[in-house]
């Protein structure tokens, strides 16, 4: 298939373009490289060297002879540019990683609130517009998230998309009726995915597009078999309190003597799956569309879940770094249960890598490795969700600020 990927060059985006060109598909990344601006903004680099973009795809031409071909296109504002490269290529899939995606990002301030709601809504929606524009019939598969879902401690099985309920009716009758499952995000960022949720409905029962949404857990990991081809199109790795995912992080405060920072009571549950998995579960989506005029396809794209307490006693045992508690800078529950139903991806013959069994490999093998680029003071998660919070941050965890003279 000839597959544009929007968002080619971040954290997914960009093992999944290697993935789907080695497995002989025609891949187009369309990316505006703010993630590397953000970089930039933020005062924090990547912990694995990262090329640019054109320097990625000349070494993975020349490492296997299939070629990436790159677009410098901004989804959410470029809508023209955007329309003419879709009706130019028209491409037989789309996979849809162009938003903003860190909720502690999209919390800083009212401006990153803004960016990230005017990137992310603008984005799906002007992709929507044109697919129907130009009657494309390209499968749409987007990334989102389990946390349009919230944590919630209900105790039934989250299920995959839809859920079954009874209406009752004027003459007392019940009618049984399939609606998304009700929405509950827990961040800016997780808001604008619940908005995709409804911009999917309306365009896949308005005018019939063929649209998967895969809600994944939160992804762990590096590398892919991609990207262990050569050392300059690794994939990225986000450590700092913004972009770094909860056991990224921890991987990254093991290696380099940083203490695991669990905040709250670390009764927070979260669904997980390793990145190779993630690229895997992009490809099983890609051959399985939905037929046209179908309901979105939604998928639960994760592979087991942990509380965050319990994660860092793991990666404790195994480098034997510090655990310490801190004030949550989240306005969320303490403790949650999280129960989730993945049956669709198990079928369709995902076998996933398990924490237990890929952990100590990234703590060698990439954690130790380049833990000389780490900046010490980027791993505090300082990103409140309320101005009250914002209070009670630590910034300095380690107790290593600088003090005054007097």
């Amino acid at each position: 298939m000839k597959i544009a990927v929007m968002g080619g060059d971040g954290f997914i985006g960009w093992p999944t373009s290697l993935h789907l060109s080695d497995a002989g598909h025609e891949i187009h990344i369309l990316d505006n490289l703010s993630r590397r601006w953000i970089d930039t903004e933020l005062g924090v680099q990547s912990l694995t060297p990262m090329d640019s973009i054109q320097e990625r795809t000349r070494i993975w031409h020349a490492e296997t002879g299939r070629r990436i071909h790159f677009n410098l296109i901004d989804l959410a504002k470029d809508y023209e540019l955007l329309k003419k490269w879709l009706a130019e290529h028209r491409p037989d899939a789309i996979v849809h990683f162009a938003e903003q995606r860190a909720a502690p990002y999209s919390m800083k301030s009212d401006r990153h609130k803004n960016y990230t709601v005017n990137n992310n809504v603008s984005a799906t929606h002007n992709l929507l517009n044109a697919l129907v524009e130009l009657n494309l019939d390209a499968h749409l598969v987007h990334l989102g998230t389990m946390g349009v879902y919230g944590y919630s401690t209900v105790g039934a099985a989250i299920p995959e998309g839809y859920l079954p309920v009874g209406i009752e009716t004027a003459d007392g009758r019940t009618v049984n009726q399939d609606i998304l499952y009700p929405a509950n995000p827990g961040s800016i960022y997780h808001m604008t995915k619940c908005l995709d949720q409804l911009l999917f409905q309306f365009y896949a029962k308005n005018d019939g597009l063929r649209i998967t949404d895969l809600h994944q857990g939160i992804v762990w990991g590096t590398h892919t078999e991609q990207t262990r081809r050569h050392e300059q199109i690794i994939n990225r790795f986000d450590y700092d309190g913004d972009y770094g995912t909860v056991l990224n992080r921890f991987l990254i405060q093991a290696a380099i003597g940083y203490p695991l920072t669990v905040h709250g009571t670390g009764g927070q549950t979260r669904a997980f799956i390793h990145i190779q998995d993630s690229v895997r579960c992009i490809e099983l989506a890609l051959k399985n569309p939905p037929p046209r005029n179908a309901r979105v396809e939604i998928f639960n794209q994760m592979t087991e879940t942990h509380r965050v307490r319990d994660l860092a006693e793991m990666i404790a045992k195994l480098s034997g770094a510090e655990i310490i508690r801190l004030p949550n800078p989240r306005k969320e529950a303490p403790e949650n249960d999280l129960i989730v139903k993945n049956d669709k991806f198990l079928d369709l013959g995902l076998a996933p890598i398990t924490l237990q069994a890929g952990l100590l490999s990234e703590i060698v093998d990439v954690a130790r490795k380049y833990a000389y680029r780490v900046d010490r003071s980027r791993v505090p998660a300082v990103s409140a969700w309320t101005k009250d919070l914002a209070a009670t941050i630590n910034h300095d965890p380690e107790g290593k600020r600088l003090k005054s003279v007097s």
